[in-house]
């Protein structure tokens, strides 16, 4: 990861982001602490970040230090315009965290209920019943 990309990453720079990315940068590429500029946008609130990301194929569900996402990230910072962008664009909320006592077999929403936070708790729920279900199993006969 370039110092360039990282910093427009942090600062939500999305024009930069966006500049960057028809010059070839690597969406998915990660800094010294494993974080991708998904993470970092989550991690320092940027929204608009994380949808411009998202629209060229950044990896949602990646993880880094303790097994968190992007969207684990930002249920731990309490950013809800955040975690709503993640979860517009599909997220997987289904992710579990690893490591730390905190974090360790945790998803968001396991997250979002030891903050006790409404919102998110809220947000979770109704982006989880939103999501299409799986397709199913090819060869699977009907009953």
């Amino acid at each position: 990861m370039t110092p360039e990309w990282e910093h427009a990453a942090e600062r939500g720079l999305v024009d930069v982001l966006a500049r960057l990315l028809e010059k070839g940068a690597d969406v998915n590429a990660r800094n010294r602490h494993g974080q991708t500029a998904l993470m970092i946008a989550a991690t320092e609130g940027n929204p608009d970040a994380v949808t411009l990301l998202a629209a060229h194929g950044a990896n949602l569900d990646c993880t880094a230090k303790y097994g968190l996402s992007a969207l684990m990230i930002a249920v731990v910072r309490g950013d809800g315009d955040v975690v709503r962008a993640l979860l517009a664009v599909g997220a997987d909320q289904s992710i579990r965290g690893t490591g730390a006592p905190g974090f360790a077999g945790k998803t968001a929403l396991d997250l979002a209920r030891a903050r006790g936070d409404r919102l998110l708790i809220e947000m979770l729920q109704a982006g989880d019943s939103c999501r299409p279900s799986p397709p199913p199993e090819q060869g699977a006969s009907e009953s």
